[in-house]
């Protein structure tokens, strides 16, 4: 009998699109046999963070703005700190995703900042895994990891626009994501080393 595996997907979203995109992590965490994935808000998280140390891993989203995480995220972090200080997630993978209506926007600053987070909490990375997709001649916007990421998955949507403004490849870079990390768990027994 083979041992499930629980996937956390904490993230904010103040529009809508970042949500569009912890849905699109999710389901491809959930497309791996034997990965239970479940989302979590992050307001709601931070009042008691300790719901997520049965996670195998946690895959964090933020908006960007102004160059980082947003607020309500950054609230949740720090209500993470007795973990921390406990290094209760010691060993968990962990990746990131973010989103912002600039196609930089500085959404790698969001990024390293989701990382610098794990990696305090000694947590495992798991990157995006995917070459850039449009940096080539015969790269499009349809290709996945259009933006050129590696840290993990960036989105752009347009500010004037709701989640009909998303790019679909933005979201389906988002579930290869997902489906990574669901891939590193099944096989990953870090625990706390």
């Amino acid at each position: 009998m083979t041992e499930t595996r629980s996937i956390g997907v904490v993230y904010d979203s103040g529009y809508g699109h970042t949500a569009a995109q912890a849905r699109a992590v999710g389901e491809g965490a959930g497309s791996v046999p034997d990965i239970d994935v479940a989302l979590y808000f992050a307001e709601e998280v931070a009042t008691d963070p300790h719901q997520l140390d049965h996670c195998d891993a946690l895959i964090f989203g933020t908006p960007t703005y102004m160059g980082s995480g947003s607020a309500v995220f950054k609230a949740f972090m720090e209500a993470s700190a007795k973990i921390w200080l406990a290094q209760g997630w010691k060993g968990k993978l962990a990746a990131g995703f973010t989103n912002s209506s600039g196609h930089s926007g500085d959404k790698l600053s969001t990024l390293t900042q989701l990382w610098l987070f794990a990696m305090q909490h000694g947590m495992v990375w798991v990157g995006l895994g995917l070459l850039d997709g449009n940096g080539r001649s015969t790269g499009s916007d349809s290709a996945l990891n259009r933006l050129g990421a590696y840290a993990g998955a960036m989105a752009q949507s347009n500010s004037d626009q709701g989640l009909e403004g998303m790019q679909d490849s933005d979201l389906r870079t988002a579930a290869a994501l997902g489906e990574r990390v669901a891939h590193h768990v099944v096989s990953w027994r870090g625990g706390g080393q």
